[in-house]
């Protein structure tokens, strides 16, 4: 075999796929109020049927706890609950919308699946409407003893149990609205969006290891290989990797998916390339047609970017932050310095992660599938672009950039690492001729302080390039 390194994935097929779909119920608000509305559609029956049979024997030490009204005040009472619960959920949420407007217009669009899978929301609004739909379920088991047949009914645990929920949808009302203010704060919302990217690289990426042995070199992709297209446009969202080996294995094929994990596609566009693992018998026919449909299925798209097996939808996330504090309209550089320090976090985190390509075995070890996964130096460029382009005439902004190039050099362990900030360095370095007297010499610093970093690093395993403009 021949072409770019890689390792080998060992991978958990049921973690994978339990994180995809967490990931998926976690970024919805509607899973957790829709159970909690079905708990008090049960609740609002079983409690009345539970009054019934402990009334008589109820301790006179525990009714005098109890909601102690006729039947008319039960009905007084659950009519006001669910009359301004219903008002106060709906007056709240709409306010919540336009303060999460407010903030994806300032921030990013791409934040409001953040705000979406906020659990304080989701279990405010579970609250809300669970206090409401229980306050009517109760109400239609209350009787009075004027109705023909029947005896007054006045369900004292169940009531009792609405005016609990009520002061706790008050309590949860106050602490939401404090929560809400925290959530919204620049700070807050970059702090999780790369605590979430971290999350998600120490769970599907492996770890460098020291005297680990050679890397694998990757199989090439002959010139005949047959191309797979795929089948809806989008973006890829997940990869079933036992899916696609147990489709290689059947077919004796090799697999080579080109794109990886965000990466846009275009339905009817190549994602995928595939040949037979006996160059003499080539791939054709029904075989090749269900192999093509497998990897078709395994390949899944959707309209947004998530970040179950995404580790640079968080780098996006944060970098669309920076570029939006930089533009004209808002003009934030200090929100800007804050994103390229999460940037830095999180990057720093990848340094010590297996990154690009990387080949899934069959059970004889041998290489059958090769997924695409971006590479350290693509996610660099990533962060430093835009950020370069747009702000780099400031001096605080050039300054963290520089300092996030230094303090990534001095973590850098690879060649491919220290050659990828080197490059961004010189970029860099290339825009701090736009600034004037001190502020220049300062940059100018900074820059040669990120260098030795790099050129020191170089020098301890070996001689390297030194950067094309010195100081």
């Amino acid at each position: 075999m021949t072409g770019p390194r890689g390792h080998v994935q060992v991978f958990d097929v049921v973690r994978a796929r339990r994180r995809v779909l967490v990931e998926a119920l976690r970024s919805r608000l509607w899973p957790l109020p829709a159970a909690a509305v079905l708990l008090a559609v049960l609740a609002g029956i079983g409690v009345p049927e539970l009054d019934t049979a402990v009334d008589d024997h109820m301790p006179a030490e525990v009714a005098g706890y109890l909601f102690g009204g006729s039947a008319d005040a039960a009905r007084e009472v659950l009519g006001a609950i669910a009359g301004s619960l219903i008002t106060v959920t709906s007056l709240t949420f709409s306010l919540t919308l336009v303060t999460l407007q407010l903030a994806s217009s300032q921030y990013s669009p791409r934040l409001l699946r953040t705000f979406a899978a906020d659990r304080v929301v989701q279990r405010t609004l579970a609250l809300f409407l669970s206090t409401f739909i229980y306050a009517l379920t109760v109400l239609r088991t209350v009787r009075n003893d004027t109705d023909v047949g029947t005896s007054e009914f006045v369900p004292q645990l169940a009531v009792t149990l609405a005016y609990a929920l009520t002061v706790a949808s008050v309590v949860s009302l106050v602490l939401f609205l404090g929560h809400l203010v925290r959530q919204i704060r620049v700070e807050t919302v970059l702090d999780q969006v790369r605590a979430d990217t971290c999350a998600t690289a120490a769970d599907i990426l492996p770890r460098v290891t020291t005297g680990g042995g050679p890397e694998q070199l990757l199989p090439e992709p002959p010139p005949h290989a047959h191309l797979v297209e795929a089948a809806d446009s989008g973006f890829v969202v997940e990869i079933d990797e036992r899916a696609v080996l147990d489709a290689a294995v059947r077919a004796e094929a090799l697999v080579w998916i080109d794109r990886a994990v965000g990466s846009p596609v275009v339905a009817g566009t190549p994602i995928a390339r595939c040949w037979s693992v006996h160059p003499q018998h080539p791939l054709t026919g029904e075989p090749l047609d269900r192999l093509d449909d497998r990897i078709r299925s395994a390949v899944r798209t959707g309209s947004e970017r998530t970040t179950a097996q995404d580790v640079g939808y968080g780098l996006r996330q944060l970098t669309d932050v920076v570029v939006r504090a930089l533009s004209p309209g808002i003009n934030d550089p200090t929100t800007a310095v804050h994103g390229l320090l999460a940037c830095t976090a999180v990057l720093v985190e990848l340094l010590t992660a297996r990154l690009g390509p990387y080949a899934v075995c069959d059970s004889d070890n041998r290489v059958r599938v090769v997924i695409a996964r971006p590479t350290f130096t693509e996610l660099l460029e990533l962060v430093c672009t835009q950020p370069r382009l747009y702000g780099a005439a400031d001096p605080d902004v050039a300054e963290a950039l520089l300092s996030m190039l230094h303090l990534l050099a001095r973590k850098a362990s690879t060649e491919e690492h220290r050659t990828a900030i080197h490059d961004q360095l010189v970029l860099v370095r290339a825009r701090i001729n736009d600034h004037d007297g001190a502020t220049r010499r300062h940059l100018e610093r900074r820059a040669r302080d990120a260098e030795e970093a790099v050129t020191h690093r170089w020098l301890s395993r070996g001689p390297a390039p030194r950067p094309s403009d010195p100081p």
